[in-house]
């Protein structure tokens, strides 16, 4: 005996995709368990085959993080307002800053214009809400790479673009120039905070004695330490450079050259999107790779005659770098000549010429002693 099976169909890529798969596969079994005796275990490998395929027929039909950027026509760039040197509002109204501008070197890969982005303040407590949500594309607010935000919050983080840490502000009448000089200080730091533990620990562990100054709050303690009431101020490097160049006199404060703990800030992006993580991942890269290869926004039109294959493949001549990210032939060149290298971003949003007055450290070219190492783009 033949008989005909006549199949429910199957979801469109336009009707939600949960309930109408389960209300197709549900039809499926109720017509194949009686029919001519099938037994259940071949209907729910039959039912599980089709759920496979119309699962990966909607997967194919998803629009990727990168085709909703470019159909919007501009990148939602989540940062920080008043992260000094990283994202602020200056007197035009403008955004600068280093993670502002690695948005804005996002764009110009994208699009071919560094100004087709949008930023948005986000608070500490609301950022990681909203890159998940998909309100903002990427997110660039200063925030530091742990474990936990990797693997419990849905978000990946692209690199590393400012290794900060846990430093020390002393004035320079005190002629203290190491951490190692610190036993029996005073520091003012939060009390309960990381910054403690990190004091704690540090000096615990080096026998050193220490007396903690504290306050809840963070502008009383920058003042108790102007006042002379406690002999050193600790915080992340960056925040101290802040508070120092706010200070009366801010040359009459040194900067520590040590760090005594771990803070890697970089982008992050929703989990999920592997070529859009491709793409932050690789705009972070070309920054440094750029400064690697001498590749400056002033001399980036004069090194398309350079013989270095290298060079020729970071600027599109010799390899079509953006095809596997779905991005133009030139993508790495827009990025240096709108925005820059790597080392020029951070000499104008932190640098020495800049009221933090932030040494490069540990956010040094690998080749000269530092951190900073791009990935081969080849």
């Amino acid at each position: 005996m033949c008989g005909y099976i006549q199949m429910p169909r199957l979801p469109s890529p336009g009707v939600p995709g949960d309930i109408a798969l389960e209300t197709g596969l549900q039809k499926a079994l109720s017509i194949m368990l009686p029919f001519y005796g099938m037994s259940r275990l071949v209907a729910a490998v039959l039912v599980a085959v089709m759920a496979v395929v119309a699962q990966s027929s909607a997967a194919a039909h998803a629009e990727t993080r990168l085709e909703t950027v470019k159909a919007r026509g501009y990148v939602n760039c989540g940062v920080g307002e008043g992260l000094a040197g990283f994202s602020e509002v200056d007197g035009r109204g403008e955004w600068r800053g280093l993670d502002v501008e690695f948005c804005s070197a996002l764009a110009a890969s994208i699009f071919g214009s560094k100004t087709a982005v949008k930023f948005r303040n986000l608070s500490a407590a609301d950022r990681f809400t909203a890159l998940t949500n998909g309100e903002v594309d990427v997110l660039a607010r200063a925030t530091a790479w742990t474990l936990t935000r990797d693997t419990e919050l849905g978000i990946r983080f692209a690199g590393v673009l400012y290794y900060d840490g846990q430093g020390f502000l002393v004035p320079r009448g005190h002629a203290i120039t190491s951490v190692l000089e610190l036993s029996g200080a005073s520091i003012c730091v939060l009390p309960g905070s990381s910054g403690e533990r990190g004091i704690t620990d540090y000096f615990g562990q080096r026998k050193m004695r220490f007396q903690l100054v504290t306050s809840e709050h963070w502008d009383h303690l920058v003042r108790t330490y102007a006042a002379g009431g406690c002999t050193v101020l600790t915080g992340d490097l960056s925040v101290l450079a802040h508070e120092r160049s706010r200070l009366a006199m801010p040359d009459e404060h040194l900067l520590l050259p040590e760090t005594i703990s771990k803070e890697p800030l970089g982008p992050a992006v929703k989990a999920g999107d592997e070529q859009w993580f491709s793409i932050v991942r690789w705009n972070y890269m070309a920054l440094i790779a750029a400064e690697e290869l001498g590749l400056t926004s002033a001399n980036i039109d004069s090194m398309r005659s350079s013989s270095m294959l290298d060079v020729r493949r970071f600027l599109g001549l010799e390899a079509d770098l953006g095809a596997p990210l779905g991005l133009a032939r030139d993508w790495a060149y827009q990025i240096v000549k709108q925005v820059g290298n790597y080392g020029e971003i951070f000499d104008r949003t932190l640098g020495q010429g800049t009221v933090l007055k932030l040494d490069r450290g540990l956010n040094k070219l690998w080749t000269k002693g530092g951190l900073m190492y791009s990935m081969p783009l080849r």
